[in-house]
């Protein structure tokens, strides 16, 4: 049983991450680390967690025998901090993404993480997504032919005030919603983006956007001709949405990255046209259960830290792509390891 602190206890922790852990036997949350402890307490009360540590007790949780693993839901600034001092500690760790706001603070998260003898995990819930897998394993198995083009939009209406839209917690469609479309091309090709350009938009008759954009529009050159498309908006319908053109035939996933809804596949080609409606699996659960399992058997866990930096690298690079109006050039990468069944747990899904 690995034990757990939820650091950060924001939506995407109330929400997903600890209904989650509660269906799960080889997982338990301990102890939540909160800025607000009167609030995280009535948290705690109401699932049954132990222990409530505020920020700067940090230091005391650690050097408890309370947790085994930490869960890093703070704001995007902050991840660098919390991580290096869980692993520095002995304590396992799951950050959310992006890994964190710069290349030397990733950098330093996975060489500290390799030092102390610990597993940093980057958040890619997808990555053990039954629908996600079906996707990658039709587009290997060549069923669409070569894939050749990939396109994805996603959009919603963020509310006034969310951290989405801080500039100072690196917020903007790029980075919290992006990231998705990012990391779903590299693993469609198999293969890291060599150069990418990019528009972006920010209203300006509109207060959400006085200090990020609404809106931005990617496009990415991968290696042998290969390319992908995406435009991600906070301030659009609500669209989550991607398709793969292939030589032979087309997938569609719609929806494509989020997790309130299953996901679905169409799949047409010259010979055959195939619907899925997948089954509503909890993927938050899958990604926990997959990487207490990395922990007890002392195996690294996929996506590692490395992953989280790749695609760092990349939102970087559009981001000088949009400020520049010029495209940016990024270095062939080595080859990586992928999402497949390996990584895929299939839980049922709870309801906060």
């Amino acid at each position: 049983m690995i034990r757990y602190a939820v650091v950060g206890a924001g939506w995407i922790s109330q929400t997903a991450f600890i209904p989650a852990v509660s269906v799960l036997e080889n997982s338990k949350i301990t102890a939540i680390v909160s800025g607000s402890p009167e609030r995280a307490r009535e948290l705690a009360k109401k699932h049954d967690i132990d222990h409530v540590y505020a920020y700067e007790d940090f230091d005391e949780l650690l050097a408890s025998d309370i947790v085994d693993a930490v869960y890093i839901a703070v704001p995007n600034p902050l991840h660098a901090t919390y991580a290096i001092q869980a692993a520095k500690a002995g304590k396992h760790v799951l950050v959310e993404k992006p890994i964190a706001t710069s290349l030397p603070d990733a950098d330093a998260m996975i060489s500290t993480a390799k030092a102390a003898g610990v597993s940093l995990m980057t958040s890619y819930r997808l990555h053990h997504d039954v629908g996600t897998i079906a996707a990658l394993q039709a587009i290997r198995d060549g069923r669409i032919g070569k894939p050749l083009f990939m396109s994805a939009t996603f959009s919603f209406q963020s509310d006034a005030g969310n951290h989405r839209l801080d500039v100072e917690h690196w917020g903007g469609p790029l980075q919290d919603i992006g990231i998705y479309c990012i990391n779903a091309a590299r693993h469609i090709f198999e293969a890291d983006p060599i150069s990418v350009s990019a528009m972006s938009t920010r209203r300006s008759d509109d207060p959400r956007f006085a200090n990020v954009d609404d809106s931005i529009a990617v496009t990415m050159r991968f290696p042998d001709n290969r390319l992908a498309q995406f435009y991600c908006s906070f301030g659009g319908y609500p669209v989550d949405s991607y398709q793969v053109v292939g030589t032979d035939g087309v997938v569609v996933m719609d929806p494509g990255f989020r997790f309130e809804q299953s996901m679905s596949m169409a799949l047409k080609s010259r010979d055959e046209n195939e619907y899925i409606n997948f089954p509503h699996y909890d993927q938050f659960a899958g990604q926990i259960a997959y990487f207490s399992e990395c922990i007890e058997q002392g195996k690294d866990p996929q996506p590692c830290g490395e992953e989280g930096l790749a695609d760092l690298e990349i939102l970087f690079a559009i981001e000088r792509a949009a400020a520049s109006g010029l495209p940016q050039q990024l270095a062939l990468k080595k080859s990586r390891a992928r999402p497949s069944e390996r990584t895929l747990r299939m839980i049922k899904r709870v309801v906060a």
